[in-house]
């Protein structure tokens, strides 16, 4: 499963399917391929770019987002709120919590990250959360999480000390190259974990 995630940069991620997911797209190329999901974490413009969303936005293509960033991207948005999921082909989606305890991510904002279960393998994209209280309900096979500075993110500190009671086999880190963290932060978090699971710091696909 891991040679089918493809990080586009930042926060931006595609999962070859079927289903073909992608999450946050973010400065695509314009010849992206028709998805068959897209899933928007938040409204915030490096999550919910408009002008992305319908470089893949085919007749079937399933859009999943919070209520601000539908709002953003207007008719034919499934809005989901946490822990509601969804079936689209063989991939299930599941909502859950994703907020700081600043005022980046407010919990009021109704922030998402996702859960997406493919082929017997549970993929966690945290998106831009702190590490709230309700990610101690959350196993995943695979975990997606921020390296960014702790700016609407988790801190590296708090990313580590997550993978540690989630234990996932995988890690990949994500909101860094671009703004926020930088590759320096992924390898930290590589070291950090070390021994612990294995740290995937992948190069960027377009």
């Amino acid at each position: 499963m891991i040679d089918r995630i493809q990080w586009l940069g930042h926060g931006s991620f595609r999962i070859q399917g079927p289903p073909l997911i992608y999450i946050n797209p973010w400065r695509l190329a314009r010849n992206a391929f028709h998805a068959d999901v897209v899933l928007i974490s938040n409204d915030q413009y490096d999550h919910c770019s408009p002008a992305d969303v319908e470089k893949l936005r085919g007749p079937d293509t399933v859009i999943i987002a919070n209520t601000g960033a539908a709002n953003m991207l207007g008719n034919g948005v499934v809005v989901l709120r946490p822990w509601q999921s969804m079936c689209v082909g063989n991939a299930r989606i599941t909502a859950v919590p994703a907020y700081t305890f600043t005022n980046h991510h407010p919990v009021s904002e109704g922030g998402l990250g996702f859960i997406v279960s493919l082929d017997y393998y549970d993929i966690y994209y945290a998106g831009s959360t702190d590490l709230v209280p309700e990610l101690d309900h959350i196993q995943a096979d695979i975990a997606i999480v921020p390296v960014g500075t702790g700016q609407g993110t988790m801190t590296l500190d708090r990313t580590a000390r997550f993978v540690e009671q989630m234990k996932p086999g995988w890690v990949i880190p994500s909101h860094w190259g671009t703004i926020g963290g930088t590759q320096l932060d992924a390898q930290a978090l590589s070291r950090t974990l070390d021994h612990q699971t294995n740290v995937i710091v992948l190069e960027k696909t377009r």
